[in-house]
């Protein structure tokens, strides 16, 4: 099989395996919250996994610098909402967030939009403030901080290098035009979030 037609199957075959856990409970059980914990807290809601796969996917829409530069971002602002959570400042609206993000990140991808790298390294920034905030608000009693950011960091960069694989993949085939549909249906799936 060749490179061109694996990369979109690796990509949909992580985001396959880390499936399972979207239909459990978001909040991670147990006493502990240590890395594992943290890690497990992205693939346990499946509005975590869209956004954070979508900037992936915007991201090698968009080529270039955007590649890279939007999946080493989110993260990294995402750790600023994280403390913002743990240490329990006020922010209103973190689902409605959350689920905007969807659909927002999905419309980006199906209207092809590609703005300058700074706005939507913006965008991506605003959002990633609400999914931070969720996992350091979520955080458990027992978690050792630091540890547990670190898990929800390294689990989000897989989730977007699922992304930018599937992206990369598609833009192989057909032009992009599947990951235009695919991020229709996220986008779609936003509006699910937000009104549930």
């Amino acid at each position: 099989m060749s490179l061109n037609r694996l990369t979109p199957l690796l990509g949909l075959a992580v985001l396959a395996m880390a499936l399972p856990t979207a239909a459990e409970a978001h909040v991670v059980a147990g006493e502990g919250g240590g890395f594992l914990h943290g890690f497990e807290h992205p693939l346990s809601g499946l509005d975590h996994m869209l956004a954070m796969f979508c900037v992936g996917l915007w991201g090698a829409q968009m080529g270039g610098r955007s590649v890279w530069s939007l999946p080493i971002a989110f993260p990294l602002i995402m750790v600023v909402g994280g403390m913002m959570g743990i240490a329990g400042v006020p922010l209103p609206a973190v689902e409605s967030g959350i689920a905007l993000s969807i659909i927002v990140l999905g419309a980006a991808i199906a209207f092809l939009w590609r703005p300058p790298e700074w706005l939507a390294v913006a965008v991506i920034g605003v959002f990633a403030i609400f999914h931070g905030y969720a996992h350091g608000a979520e955080l458990p009693g027992a978690a050792d901080p630091a540890s547990y950011a670190l898990g929800f960091v390294v689990a989000t960069g897989l989730i977007h290098l699922a992304g930018i694989a599937v992206g990369l993949g598609f833009q192989r085939i057909q032009g992009g035009q599947m990951a235009r549909a695919l991020g229709g249906l996220i986008g779609l799936g936003g509006v699910y979030f937000l009104v549930a």
